[in-house]
């Protein structure tokens, strides 16, 4: 039986497994296929190994447990999982525990961000429109994979998701349009400016000295 510190430790990969496989059993090349048909590429990170690593580390501490292999022709042997009591509590648990306590996640882009000024004014601002022009891109995707699942009449309740990930990609959007816009008309002086406008603190500081 899984124990507590056990299923705290389930990443998002182990959640997507786990959920897979409450809905039937399946070997792991089925799992990585299947998220991958459903898109789940644009929430976490799909790779091969690191979902057979992931089955291997759920089944070793009891969430989810062999029950047969299957040989189609030359093919390697695929072993099928399915869920244990366990793992389904570990799954509930989880989702419970990520949908009511915001996590600190510690992304990269902002740290990006807070040392931007360490380039040039007009290289940051080619490289924020070029990350506009991805935001654009994946709004676009996103609204395309809504239609899609409308057009289905797949419910809402499995595909929401995709309304968050639209609301933030839209709002860097917005946010790094005002910031180019900043930086181009000069409301937002850049570092070679900054140092030769000391500001009312750094004066008194060199009158001092």
């Amino acid at each position: 039986m899984a124990s507590r510190s056990d299923r705290r430790s389930v990443g998002a990969l182990g959640i997507a497994v786990l959920a897979l496989l409450v809905e039937r059993p399946m070997h792991p090349y089925e799992m990585f296929q299947t998220l991958l048909q459903r898109g789940e590429d644009r929430l976490l990170k799909v790779r091969p190994g690191s979902l057979y690593h992931t089955v291997d580390r759920l089944e070793h501490v009891g969430l989810v447990h062999a029950v047969g292999t299957e040989r189609e022709g030359n093919r390697p042997e695929r072993t099928t999982y399915e869920i244990t009591s366990a793992g389904r509590s570990a799954l509930t648990d989880r989702i419970a525990e990520i949908l009511g306590t915001p996590d600190r996640e510690y992304p990269l882009f902002p740290v990006a961000l807070a040392e931007a000024h360490n380039l040039p004014a007009d290289d940051v601002v080619g490289l924020l429109r070029k990350r506009i022009a991805a935001r654009e891109a994946d709004i676009a995707e996103l609204d395309e994979y809504a239609a899609r699942a409308q057009a289905k009449d797949v419910p809402r309740m499995f595909w929401f998701e995709t309304e968050y990930l639209r609301r933030l990609a839209e709002a860097e959007r917005g946010w790094l349009d005002e910031l180019v816009g900043e930086i181009e008309s000069g409301a937002l002086p850049w570092m070679a400016e900054y140092l030769h406008e000391p500001t009312e603190e750094t004066a008194r500081t060199k009158d001092r000295a």
